[in-house]
């Protein structure tokens, strides 16, 4: 089974190739030419989510998923949410986004937060979701160079590292994305036995 991973994000890409293991093949938006941005315009990650499925469905024929995650921060009431990629606003920079939410986290107490990853899969001229969701805390300053966006300043619970600091496999087993991923594998394998 082939099956396109709507995202130009080299990052996410790996991530989900190692949760899937080889039992399905992805292939990038670049491997079926597909140059553009996608749509992004909903205030919702599941609106978001679909749009893009939906658009490179349409617009290549081919079965696909897309994912949208936001970070929600209780502190900021659920901030920046749908909005995290373009917190900073534009042009996106991970950089920025993390520099003015640990600066909107300014005298916080409450530092709880949680990813939430929604996953639009298209496939067979059906649609279904999948959603995980990663609980815990924003740390006062960046450690750890894996990962990317927000990662260096998210500690998960149960854990005293930030999601920077985790190797990809430790990340993948309890993260908002991993937990996503291993509902879609599942259901995957379904399809395919």
């Amino acid at each position: 089974m082939k099956i396109c991973f709507a995202t130009n994000n080299p990052k996410k890409i790996e991530e989900v190739k190692a949760a899937l293991e080889g039992k399905v093949e992805i292939v990038s938006l670049r491997e079926i030419g597909c140059q553009e941005e996608l749509p992004e315009t909903g205030d919702t990650l599941d609106h978001n989510a679909f749009q893009k499925a939906r658009y490179v469905k349409d617009h290549y024929g081919v079965d696909c998923f897309a994912d949208d995650t936001g970070l929600e921060v209780d502190a900021l009431q659920g901030a920046p949410g749908v909005y995290s990629g373009r917190y900073a606003g534009e042009p996106r920079s991970d950089e920025r986004n993390v520099d003015l939410l640990l600066k909107n986290m300014e005298g916080k107490p409450n530092r709880k937060a949680q990813f939430r990853t929604v996953i639009a899969l298209i496939l067979e001229g059906e649609e279904y979701s999948f959603e995980g969701v990663a609980k815990g805390e924003i740390i006062e300053q960046r450690r750890g160079s894996q990962g990317f966006g927000y990662d260096p300043v998210f500690v998960p619970e149960g854990k005293s590292e930030t999601f920077a600091e985790l190797s990809l496999e430790e990340k993948n087993k309890i993260s908002h994305r991993g937990k996503a991923v291993a509902q879609l594998v599942d259901f995957l394998k379904q399809k395919n036995s």
